[in-house]
């Protein structure tokens, strides 16, 4: 079933894992296994990353061009507007399409890392918008071999995007976005549901009626927090999350059991409110992933349970 038509069936949630391309053969093996773990679990998709400025272009090619060819597992790449020409993006598609890929997420993207006051000027995308109507341009073309084309995925930031602190002008940039013909968007990591769920109802003021998948990183570490606060620039950390780290003090087990326990919490509230779709970001790790199913309940991961196929 095409993405598209997937994410807009009303058959349920759907529920998806984003991976980021290994720097080395280790932890390219790493990733592997991850994906080999996960793939049981039956994901609406996987999505794989783009570094800053495109940094990633090939590694994210390799990978999901690998994942296309070794697993029945929907790939959605990650397509940035920094660093690109229209040739050279019509080039990624293509070769995207002829590999069966049929989702793509559009994104501004972060400009390679140590430049200051990057130039735009180069740029023949300077919003995701643009990007976006660009990726229905292809679709429009017919070169998919699938006549539905990409669906197209678009980012979104419940807490607000560090760039743009006017939230009223954030709403109509994502307004921009679907108008141009974003099928779904996938949020921003966040630890307050209530964010998010102000959000769905903030897009609904705004005539934005495409599903929107909730994007859930579980506190893993401490260490792994820290950076989560650092990259994500306003992320809300609730004050019930951090007493529970609090009580796990210094021990890593406890800190990760207390961050899947509060991701399972977050994810069975959003189910109850009726979500169209959890999005897991997985750091390339499987073992919290696999103990959030657990604790949901989710049919399948009872199943492997049953059958003593779980790692």
């Amino acid at each position: 079933m095409h993405l598209r038509e997937r994410l807009q069936s009303g058959a349920g949630p759907s529920l998806s894992f984003e991976f980021f391309p290994p720097k080395n053969e280790q932890a390219a093996a790493a990733l592997y296994q991850t994906i080999r773990e996960l793939e049981p679990y039956h994901p609406s998709f996987v999505s794989v990353t783009y570094g800053a400025g495109g940094s990633t272009r090939e590694l994210t090619r390799e990978v999901v061009l690998r994942i296309q060819h070794e697993s029945r597992i929907p790939t959605v790449p990650h397509l940035t507007c920094v660093g690109h020409s229209r040739e050279e993006v019509w080039s990624i598609l293509d070769q995207y399409a002829q590999a069966g890929v049929r989702a793509v997420l559009a994104l501004r993207g972060d400009p390679p890392r140590g430049t200051e006051n990057y130039n735009r000027d180069a740029d023949a995308f300077r919003h995701a918008a643009e990007l976006v109507a660009f990726i229905r341009e292809y679709n429009e073309s017919g070169r998919h071999p699938d006549p539905d084309g990409f669906a197209i995925g678009v980012a979104g930031f419940p807490e607000g995007h560090p760039s743009t602190p006017n939230r009223l002008r954030e709403m109509d940039f994502l307004k921009a976005k679907v108008d141009a013909g974003a099928d779904y968007i996938c949020t921003q990591l966040f630890f307050d549901n209530h964010s998010f769920l102000d959000y769905r109802e903030r897009c609904l003021l705004a005539g934005i009626k495409v599903p929107i998948l909730a994007g859930i990183m579980p506190v893993t570490s401490l260490s792994g927090m820290n950076r989560m606060a650092e990259l994500s620039g306003g992320t809300c950390f609730p004050a019930r999350l951090l007493k529970a780290l609090k009580r796990a003090g210094s021990n890593p087990d406890a800190v990760q059991e207390v961050g899947i326990q509060y991701a399972s919490s977050q994810c069975a509230e959003l189910l109850d409110s009726g979500v169209a779709g959890i999005h897991f970001y997985t750091l390339n790790q499987s073992r919290a992933t696999r103990q959030i199913y657990r604790n949901l309940g989710l049919k399948d991961s009872l199943q492997l349970l049953e059958h003593g196929e779980d790692k």
